[in-house]
Formats: C-alpha cells, structure tokens, sequence
C-alpha cells in the first residue's frame, strides 16, 4: 500500500512539472467576461504581431483621481498588458517630479461635489504618448461630448479604448502619409469652409484639392475622394474619371444636396424658392444602390433660430423658435462610423433611398431623422413667416440621410463609350473591386462657418452654442473609407456600463458599510461553527 502511494505522489509530482513547463510556453487566455471585455480584436493582434520594434506608451493619467478616473487609468493599463502578449509593449505612468508634459497639453478640470456639500475642482491628463521607432504621438484617452453624463463618456473612453491606442500604432508605423483630395470644378465649397475638416484630417492624411481632369488614372494616387457640395452639374467627362477610380477601388464620400436654394435670399427677403439640384450624377448613384430623392426634410427635432416676434418694427424682441428645416440626425450605433457620436446638424437635408435590391452591396444607413419627420416635394417656398406648422403631418421616422455602401459596383458606363476627351492608358473595368462608398444628402453638414474670417468648428451652432457630432462623423467616415486593414471594426467594441446609484450611496453609507463588515463575518464565522459541529458530531460518534 505505501509503496503504490509513493508511485501516485510521484506521478503527481510529474504532471505538476509538466503542467509548469506547459503553462510558461504555451499561454491560454480565457475571457470570461459578457461583453468580452479583455478580448482584442483580429486587427489588433495582426498589428501588433507585425511590429519590429518596441512601443513606448507614457501614460499621464495618474494623481489624486476619482472612481471613474481611476477605472480609465486601470482599463488603459489592462489593455496594455493584453497588448504585451502579442508584442514589445513597454509603459510607465507619467512622474511629475522627472517627466516633463508635451507641450500643448491641456489638463481636464474635473468638477465634482463631495460629500460636505462644496465642490471640488481637479486637474487630470487624461492623455497616452505613444513612440515607435524615433516618433511618437499624443493621444486623447477620454472621449468628451458635452450631451452625455460623466460616467457615459468614461465608458465610452474605455470602449474606445483599444482603437485608439492601435490607431496611434498604427500612424506611427506608417512609412508614408496617405493622400486624399477635394474635388473641385464644381462650385464646390471652397477651402475657407471646409477648412475645420480639412485640418481634422490632415492628422491623418496629405490633403490635396483639384480638378477631376481627363485622365482617370491620376486620382488612383489618392486613398479618398471628397465631393463636398458642388452647385453645377458634372460632365461626361467627370464621372467617367470617377467611375474607372471606383472600379480600381476607390473610394467617394458624396456629401450632395438634393436641392438648390439660396441663404443671401432667405436672410434678406425672408423666403426663398427651393428647386431640385440636377448634379447629373442620378445615373451614376442609381447604378451603385441609392437615390437622393429632390425633396426637403423637416423635423421636430431641430435647431433653433431667433426670431423678431415684435409686433412694434421700432423694437426687436428675438426668440428662439424651432427651425424644422435644421433637423438634428441620429446616429446609428451599429457601425463604427457613427457609434457613440452625438447628434449631427445640418440643414435642407434631402431623404436618400436604396434602390437595387438583391444586387450584393450592402447598405447600412448611418444618419437618419428622428421618429416626427416629414418630406416636402420640390418645387417648394420655404418662408421665415411659416413657423408654424401642422404638427400631425409629421407622421415619418428614421428616414435615412446617409447611407455607406460596400461591395463589387457595376459600372454606369458598361456597354457604353467613353467619352472623345479622355485621355489613358487604363483599361476599362465594367465591374469594380471591393471598395466602400459614403453618401450624405446634405451639403450642410461637411461645411463650417466663418467668424472675423476664422473657421468654426464643423457642427458647431453659434446661437445655441452647442457642438454636434459633424466633426466626428465625417473624420471617422474618411477613416472608414481608408481604412484597409479594417481598425475602424474596433469602435464597435462594446463595454456595459454598470453605475452606482451615487445619492442612494451616500444616504445609506452607514448602513452599507456595516454590511459590508459584519456579514463577510458572520459568514466566516458561520462557516467555522459548521465546520467544528460537524467534527464534533463525527467524533463522539465513534
């Protein structure tokens, strides 16, 4: 008998060793989480396997923080460690006796009431530097629209968290700064109001503007093409070009208008004719999958503008009355362009419909009105005078104003000539390779206004002073588009948020903290007169 217990205990012995051994070569990893929290997507692991040197991250969140902060800095550092399986991830927190700030880092002032009452005002940095081979870059951590609570836009940030982290990598690793171009030629805007766009951009991309030409192989040196709001129709000429980019793989964000007006009008006479915009290009978008229909979209939800409801013309008395013609857009949060981006403002917005059918792109609407929309046929007046609408009409919901698309395009010029004036080498393609398309049915929403000749910011409103998602969505729609090793995917990532009642907390810490002293107690204890009964009752037996 002893010896075979000696044979088992050795046996034991053995798989303990190789078990060991087996653990430190081969490392499993199980998350056990819901939401899956501490699982890095495909991207991210191929990102990282690629690296060929080490990456340096300081993060500067640290010092006295709160709960929320605290959870931030302790989800960065996790991420961090999962990064580390895969490369050479090297991190440190930022020491404010030895390490000095990045020049232009602004600190976030953190407002909170504390228990006696008064109000507590601290600084954080919520800021990453991350450097690869000679560079580096500074990243913002926390994630700040102004329209969610606290504890919404720091589960955000930890959402976010992965992307933007692999993203920075990402820009770092890059040997060449990739190229995107404004189209021009067609009264588009001009560089002065699309020039809070632009410069968002250029973090990412060299950003060139131009004429479309004669010869459809000069834009296949560019990423993106943006149309952003072009007055006048396009030539034969012109889609030709932009068709034979789409067939090599290009990709187009259109932000069109389905209609022409006049603001200088309106402002001045308070009316003005509102009439269908022939860009020409109906063909073209008919043939890809969609159709901006040449009407005008109101909605309940929208922005409002002052006006002058004096009855004496001697006095002005504004008030802010709802310009249903402004609609502020939904964003879809099932796809990484829109998700956890705040409303998008716009205005004369037209409705976009799918067309095509079982055609094998697939469709996915990003921005769309809210549940009291209504459409207007062209021609139509739009009137200062007429504020006041019949509300019962607005019987529509969610209808889409913009829609991304993805697949193989057949191109609107098969079984066609092309026109006398192009000039290439290229052969024509009738059916185009995988690529992605965005098309907004607002011109509005990629333009900025002006203040003493300074951009504003994209979707930035001057009368109510509120900042809407315009700037977000239309970087992350760029991304989207450029996007060829598919990191966008990782904004989708989804982090349940689970908060404390924090008023509840406070009016019953007393009872709250007895329990949670005396039960893991009384727990113990009960646990050990059980124990102790159990053996007693077993031994007087005997």
């Amino acid at each position: 008998m002893l010896k075979a217990e000696k044979y088992i205990w050795a046996v034991v012995v053995v798989l303990m060793v190789v078990a060991t051994v087996m653990a430190r070569v081969f490392v499993v990893r199980v998350d056990m989480t819901d939401d899956r929290h501490y699982t890095l997507g495909r991207q991210t692991k191929q990102l990282l396997g690629s690296l060929e040197e080490p990456v340096e991250v300081t993060v500067y969140l640290d010092g006295d923080l709160n709960a929320g902060f605290r959870k931030l800095r302790n989800a960065t550092e996790e991420t961090l460690d999962e990064f580390r399986v895969y490369a050479a991830i090297k991190s440190h927190t930022f020491d404010s006796e030895h390490d000095k700030l990045p020049d232009g880092m602004q600190p976030t002032i953190v407002h909170e009431r504390q228990r006696n009452g008064k109000t507590a005002q601290t600084p954080v940095y919520p800021y990453a530097k991350v450097s690869y081979n000679g560079r580096f870059t500074v990243v913002p951590l926390l994630n700040n629209n102004r329209q969610l609570s606290g504890e919404e836009n720091l589960n955000v940030s930890i959402e976010n968290l992965e992307y933007t982290l692999v993203e920075a990598i990402s820009e770092l690793m890059r040997t060449e700064t990739p190229k995107i171009a404004f189209i021009e030629g067609h009264q588009e805007l001009s560089e002065q109001r699309v020039a809070d766009i632009t410069q968002q951009l250029s973090r990412h991309f060299q950003v060139d503007r131009g004429r479309i030409g004669n010869q459809p192989e000069a834009l296949n040196a560019y990423r993106v093409l943006i149309i952003a709001d072009p007055q006048t129709r396009f030539s034969e000429e012109d889609k030709y070009c932009l068709d034979q980019y789409l067939m090599q793989g290009g990709r187009i964000l259109w932000v069109l208008n389905g209609v022409v007006f006049s603001d200088e009008v309106l402002s001045k006479n308070g009316f003005t004719p509102v009439l269908p915009l022939d860009l020409n290009l109906s063909d073209m978008l008919f043939r890809y999958g969609v159709r901006i229909q040449p009407a005008l979209l109101q909605d309940v939800q929208c922005l409002p503008i002052p006006v002058n409801v004096s009855q004496d013309p001697q006095q002005t008395n504004l008030q802010p009355m709802p310009w249903y013609y402004a609609p502020l857009l939904l964003t879809s949060q099932e796809s990484p362009v829109t998700k956890n981006v705040t409303q998008v403002s716009c205005s004369f917005a037209s409705p976009i419909e799918a067309v095509g059918g079982e055609d094998g792109i697939r469709k996915e609407i990003l921005l769309a009105t809210s549940t009291a929309s209504r459409v207007i046929p062209t021609p139509a007046e739009v009137d200062l005078g007429d504020m006041n609408p019949d509300m019962s009409t607005f019987r529509y919901q969610y209808i889409p104003v913009a829609v991304a698309l993805q697949g193989e395009f057949p191109s609107i010029f098969a079984h066609r000539m092309r026109p006398d004036s192009i000039r290439t080498q290229q052969s024509q393609r009738e059916q185009s390779l995988d690529t992605r398309q965005i098309i907004v049915a607002s011109g509005s929403i990629i333009r900025n206004d002006l203040e003493q000749g300074q951009a504003l910011p994209v979707g930035y409103d001057r009368y109510s002073g509120m900042q809407f998602g315009n700037r977000d969505f239309l970087t992350n729609a760029v991304l989207y588009l450029a996007d060829d090793e598919g990191l966008i995917a990782l904004r989708q990532k989804k982090v349940d948020l689970h908060l404390l009642n924090q008023k509840r907390s406070y009016a019953q810490l007393s009872a709250i903290q007895a329990v949670s002293t005396i039960v893991p107690i009384a727990l113990l204890a009960l646990v050990g007169l059980t124990v102790m009964l159990s053996r007693k009752r077993k031994y007087t037996h005997k």
